[in-house]
C-alpha cells in the first residue's frame, strides 16, 4: 500500500474551522471531484515534504504551519493498485493565494457549504469529525460505483 497525502487549508475564528478550501480535480484519480490537494510520496521522500510539495505544484501555495488530522487507509477491490494510506493535514498558515492549476482549480467553501455530493463517498463520514477537532484513523473498501462497501472510524489522541 502506497503512501499519499492530503492537505486542506482552512481559516478559524475563535478556535473554530469556519472555511476550508477546496481544489476541483481536473484530471486523473479523482477527476471531477472536490478534495483537498496532494498526492503520491515520491522514493525517499517524507509525507511532510511530499504535502508541501504538492500543494505548491496544485494551487500555488507554500505551506507554513499544518497539523496532521487523520490517517486514512483506502482499498479498492477491483483496483487493488489504487490502495494506499493518505496522510491527511489541516493548513492554517501558508504563503501565497491558491491559484489554478493544469491539475486542480482550488475554491473557498464555508464549513456549512462543503458539497459533499461532488466529494469522495467516504468524505461526510470523516471530515466533519475532523473540522471539529477530532484526529481520525479509518478505512474505507470501495466496490463498484463508488459503493463503500466496508467501513471502520475510530478517534484516537495521538496520529
Amino acid at each position: 500500500m502506497r503512501d499519499s497525502t492530503l492537505l486542506f487549508l482552512i481559516k478559524k475564528t475563535d478556535g473554530d474551522v469556519t472555511d476550508i478550501c477546496l481544489a476541483m480535480k481536473k484530471r486523473g484519480f479523482g477527476v471531477n471531484r472536490w478534495n483537498g490537494v496532494g498526492g503520491k510520496c515520491n522514493q525517499g521522500e517524507s509525507v511532510e515534504d511530499a504535502v508541501k510539495r504538492e500543494a505548491h505544484e496544485e494551487i500555488g501555495i507554500v505551506v507554513g504551519t499544518m497539523s496532521k488530522v487523520a490517517e486514512l487507509e483506502f482499498r479498492f477491490a477491483a483496483k487493488p493498485e489504487w490502495d494506499q494510506l493518505v496522510h491527511t493535514y489541516f493548513c492554517e498558515t501558508w504563503s501565497g493565494e491558491p491559484v489554478e492549476s493544469e491539475e486542480m482549480r482550488p475554491a473557498w467553501f464555508k464549513v456549512s457549504d462543503i458539497p459533499f455530493k461532488d466529494m469522495w463517498p467516504d468524505d461526510p463520514f470523516w471530515l466533519p469529525r475532523v473540522i471539529t477537532g477530532e484526529k481520525i484513523k479509518a478505512s474505507f473498501t470501495f466496490g463498484d460505483g463508488d459503493a463503500i462497501l466496508e467501513q471502520k472510524i475510530e478517534t484516537v489522541d495521538v496520529i
